[in-house]
């Protein structure tokens, strides 16, 4: 079983996706028959195709979509004139094992619209039940993504609060810091100024009034 790819989607990618895609609205199949081709050939799910085609592609081909519908109606409206132009039909059936050739009624406008009810009915069939697996698809992506967001919203929010309490700590270990330069400039100062006062000469007066330096 070929593994399901979970890479991006290449420029490759897309174009195959959007010439089989238009190659089936062309020839009047369905658009889930095309999202099936195209997962088979590049190994992704329908589904996958069809968010792709639906989401990024669809909107690069607009005017290529209502070439391929413009095509699509000519050639049904060719087929309805082979029909018309074809009063009887011959055809074979088996009756009790001998082969007999027998013509069938002549189609009529009547007939011919009841078949094209029932194609286009099972064409909406189709369609319908692409949009329905594209609307689960989407429904799961979107609680997917919901959840997804809910959990980023509480790491933020946590993320938040130990910023905050870093900053905090920071204030104060910066603060303490400036305090403790503070009172080692001010030690360092007293130090010096204790020092040269211990080394200015001392003098004292004797009892004739002279000065005596004291040692």
């Amino acid at each position: 079983m070929t593994a399901v790819r979970q890479d991006a989607w290449s420029p490759d990618d897309d174009l195959i996706l959007a010439e089989v895609t238009l190659r089936h609205i062309r020839e009047g199949s369905t658009q889930l028959a095309a999202f099936e081709e195209v997962g088979e050939r590049i190994a992704r799910t329908s589904a996958a195709c069809g968010f792709r085609w639906n989401s990024c592609v669809r909107k690069r081909y607009e005017e290529a979509i209502q070439i391929a519908k413009q095509q699509r109606q000519k050639r049904n409206y060719m087929k309805k004139q082979t029909f018309v132009a074809a009063p009887h039909v011959s055809s074979i059936a088996v009756i009790d094992g001998e082969e007999r050739t027998y013509k069938s009624e002549p189609l009529t406008e009547e007939s011919l619209s009841i078949d094209m009810v029932i194609r286009f009915l099972r064409q909406w069939k189709g369609t319908y039940q692409e949009l329905t697996r594209q609307i689960k698809t989407l429904e799961r992506d979107v609680r997917d993504k919901d959840e997804e967001l809910y959990t980023l919203r509480e790491q933020n929010q946590k993320l938040s609060l130990e910023v905050n309490s870093a900053q905090t700590d920071y204030r104060t270990v910066n603060d303490d810091y400036k305090t403790l330069i503070q009172i080692m400039d001010r030690a360092r100062r007293l130090t010096v100024l204790t020092e040269e006062d211990e080394s200015k000469p001392r003098f004292k007066m004797d009892a004739n009034g002279n000065l005596e330096r004291i040692e």
